[in-house]
């Protein structure tokens, strides 16, 4: 027999066939026991999140482009919209996005709304992902992200690495007897650790006043007021909350549906005569012959939202202010964004007609007075400065 001492000041007797799983468990300072599959499979997927191993050159990982400091969102050191890849020169293609409260989107499909068949759900900008276990395995083998040659060049990484045993402990002693079975545990365990409590903690200021345990300031108090109002920001009509809830988890800041913003080209990284179509590709395909998608992106989550600059899946703004006021002046200003005259820029003319401009605030003309002042817009950048996570509430 084998015995364990816990931090409790138990001892726990345990079989000899349980020896080898305790030992390796406690070798690489894991807080589960082996009878905790869930806290083992966490910790894999955290190792795996964090090695910066896995890319081809080595030095890059998962973590660098998304960042816990930044919400899971980051650059990998470019500077840039985009994040740079492991190799010199190489960059992604869209801002990347957070990771935080990802575990209840659902997968891509299509519901009705107003009367209408309309696309919600997956992940990434374009939700071509089905599940946190396919989007984990995209960047290890996207030459422009970690740029593994192949899913057996990944796995032989991970089988030499010191956590290997972690794997073997969390899904089997067999879990490396094939390329493919690896690989499966291997994007299982990143979707473990990213359904872990670190990517939704829900301890906003926001969280707290659900809770009533904290309250607004008046500034905040008028920010979601704005928020909320179909006249004035009408942020919610996409980014969803419940405020007569007191479950946090009912108020993600997303309905995961896609939209045609008509976000202004950022030169910075865009190519010429290229175009990012979202729904319609180039990341993905099965939908480019539905033109009437073209240009639509999934609506992100809010919360954490003042860490995560830049914004859009253009990353076009630097900051979370212009990121509001683009919404609020994007019609009755359109100079203001699109200094060459070319309103929707970053569509191809045949498929500017897809931008909305039909839902509040956009359904006003150049020239008109717009639906937030700027005091307004401050207010509202107030307000969701309190979706931030962290949020200490004073006894």
């Amino acid at each position: 027999m084998a015995v364990l001492r816990t931090g409790f000041d138990k001892v726990l007797i345990l079989p000899r066939m349980l020896r080898a799983v305790v030992f390796a468990v406690a070798t690489l300072g894991v807080a589960a026991t082996a009878a905790d599959p869930d806290s083992l499979r966490i910790e894999a997927g955290r190792r795996l999140f964090f090695d910066a191993r896995l890319s081809e050159p080595p030095g890059t990982s998962c973590a660098s482009c998304h960042d816990p400091a930044r919400a899971f969102t980051g650059d990998n050191g470019s500077g840039r919209a985009v994040a740079r890849g492991s190799r010199p020169g190489e960059l992604g293609t869209r801002n990347s996005p957070t990771l935080m409260y990802l575990a209840g989107a659902p997968s891509f499909g299509w519901r009705e709304r107003d009367g209408r068949r309309v696309p919600a759900g997956g992940l990434f900008w374009d939700g071509r992902a089905t599940s946190l276990a396919d989007q984990a395995r995209s960047p290890l083998l996207a030459a422009n992200e970690m740029n593994n040659a192949s899913l057996a060049a990944v796995v032989a990484k991970v089988a030499a690495a010191d956590y290997a045993a972690l794997l073997r402990a969390a899904w089997g002693d067999g879990v490396f007897a094939t390329a493919d079975s690896a690989w499966t545990a291997i994007a299982a365990s990143l979707e473990s650790y990213q359904r872990s409590a670190e990517f939704a903690p829900f301890t906003s200021k926001f969280d707290a006043v659900l809770r009533e345990q904290a309250r607004f300031t008046e500034q905040e108090e008028r920010g979601q007021s704005l928020f909320l109002i179909a006249q004035k920001g009408n942020c919610a009509a996409c980014h969803t909350l419940n405020v007569d809830s007191r479950r946090p988890e009912e108020s993600l800041f997303t309905d995961f549906g896609y939209h045609v913003l008509g976000v202004p080209r950022n030169t910075e990284v865009a190519r010429t005569g290229e175009y990012d179509l979202g729904l319609c590709g180039p990341a993905r395909g099965d939908l480019a012959s539905e033109k009437q998608w073209c240009g639509s992106f999934r609506t992100p989550t809010l919360r954490n939202v003042a860490r995560t600059a830049p914004y859009m899946h253009n990353g076009r703004f630097a900051t979370l202010r212009e990121a509001v006021a683009f919404y609020a002046t994007r019609d009755t200003e359109p100079q203001r964004w699109y200094p060459q005259s070319e309103t929707f820029d970053d569509l191809p003319p045949p498929l500017r007609g897809n931008v909305d401009r039909d839902t509040r605030p956009y359904h006003r003309q150049p020239g008109q007075r717009p639906a937030l002042r700027d005091d307004e817009i401050d207010d509202i950048v107030a307000f969701l400065q309190t979706l931030t996570d962290g949020f200490s509430v004073r006894p």
